[in-house]
């Protein structure tokens, strides 16, 4: 059988590996001049670093399971992690469950109502109890309206934006907090894995072991379209030089977001089009700084503070040590956003502009001079807004074209995005074409 894949991101490739293993041909075709899609990476001081920030936990089997069968199971390190909010100008550590009922904005009858809410929440094993409710709504009502807008609401607003933060449906919610719960053995600190090399060393190797298998991975070829002609598919591409190309294949698998799979085929029926269109999208914006000295002491750092333009700050060689980087240290300065904000238009040294100045209420001793670099990254549809009940219109891996399927983050539901689940989803969409051409 023979199998083109539209996208070399996790999902893509780890399609193409699976088909590869059963001795189908595959042809895998990237717009981009690299792989990796919303995981890939760039050179930072001769090291790689992902666009955006990535890290697995450990409940991630599916990727972890892949990088051992591929060889880098060794690569993968195990850290303790550390998590912490900011809140009123202080940073208020969330490491251990106990931390919990050391956060003073919320009172302490308030903390202990929201230390209840989550232990209800990891006891909830069906999520679609969950699914009628929106996150505002469900956590009002349980958690009360000081801890929403002490603790959940910062966190919704913040990944949302104020347009969409009230639409999220509560599996959300619940997602989060079993991914974290699952990372953890009882009260022990979470711990989070990194393959040293970054998640580009997986990446290649797996585009290595397609070649092996037969396959093709076509970088800077952009797929134009996806036609079917008499129940057959084909994709349309222009190559590296920007000549037409085009060929016919058994099935076809899409990994692209949304709006670009209704623009290669804009033949889909009208009801998959609205299914596809119910799942809106958010761009991630980051700036990389890459500083002489620590910003703070915390990996991953939740920002409660609306003055702030900017919604998290990940300070990577908290988790993996500043060694690997030249001895530098490297931030990412986080925000989702529609891509009609303000924030989103800016060019990177007006972004930089922006941000710098509130990088004090972080580490009142920061000064610009210890910015020894800076990256602006941008990453379009990075976030699907899931609402209400969107099992009842999460469109399907089989699309009505003949032979055509699709693959991307709004259909690993009620998961949120993230590598393990693409990973995950690649396979099963593999599997799919293989069972359906039987």
């Amino acid at each position: 059988m023979r199998v083109g894949i539209v996208g070399a991101g996790a999902a893509g490739l780890a399609a193409a590996y699976e088909l590869g293993k059963q001795g189908n041909e595959v042809a895998v075709y990237e717009r981009a001049p690299f792989l990796g899609g919303q995981a890939s990476t760039f050179d930072v001081n001769g090291a790689r670093l992902e666009r955006g920030y990535h890290h697995l936990f450990t409940s991630d089997t599916d990727i972890l399971d892949l990088a051992e069968e591929i060889g880098l199971g060794g690569q993968m390190r195990w850290i303790d992690s550390t998590v912490g909010t900011l809140y009123d100008g202080r940073i208020y550590d969330f490491v251990t469950p106990m931390d919990l009922l050391r956060f003073e904005p919320l009172s302490l009858v308030d903390r202990v109502r929201l230390g209840l809410v989550t232990l209800m929440l990891q006891r909830i094993k069906d999520w679609r109890r969950l699914e009628s409710a929106t996150a505002v709504d469900w956590l009002r009502k349980w958690a009360g309206e000081s801890a929403f807008e002490g603790f959940w609401g910062p966190m919704l607003r913040g990944k949302f934006g104020e347009q969409y933060y009230h639409q999220i449906g509560m599996p959300w919610i619940w997602g989060k907090i079993a991914t974290r719960l699952a990372s953890r053995k009882g009260l022990a600190r979470e711990q989070l894995g990194y393959p040293i090399g970054s998640f580009g060393e997986i990446f290649d190797a797996l585009a290595q072991r397609i070649a092996q298998q037969g396959g093709r991975v076509h970088l800077s070829t952009p797929v134009t379209g996806i036609a079917t002609a008499d129940g057959q598919p084909a994709i349309e591409a222009s190559g590296p030089e920007g000549e037409s190309l085009g060929e016919a294949f058994d099935a076809v698998i899409a990994t692209t977001h949304s709006y670009m799979f209704m623009r290669l085929a804009p033949n889909l029926p009208g009801e998959y089009r609205a299914q596809l269109e119910s799942a809106r999208y958010l761009a991630a914006v980051l700036l990389i700084l890459v500083l002489d000295r620590p910003l703070s002491h915390v990996y991953w750092l939740n920002v409660a503070d609306p003055s702030i333009p900017f919604v998290g700050v990940i300070e990577h060689t908290n988790l993996i040590g500043p060694e690997h980087y030249g001895g530098q240290r490297l931030v990412y300065l986080s925000n989702y956003l529609d891509r009609r904000d303000r924030l989103y238009t800016m060019s990177h040294d007006e972004l930089l502009k922006e941000y710098v100045p509130h990088l004090r209420k972080i580490n009142p001793d920061f000064d610009p001079s210890w910015i020894a670099a800076s990256y602006h990254q941008r990453v379009n549809a990075a976030q699907p807004v899931i609402g209400t009940n969107y099992s009842e219109r999460m469109p399907s891996h089989r699309t009505p074209l003949p032979g055509v399927y699709l693959a991307n983050t709004t259909q690993v539901y009620p998961e949120d995005r993230g590598t393990n689940y693409s990973v995950r989803m690649g396979k099963r969409v593999a599997q799919m074409v293989m069972d359906d051409n039987e």
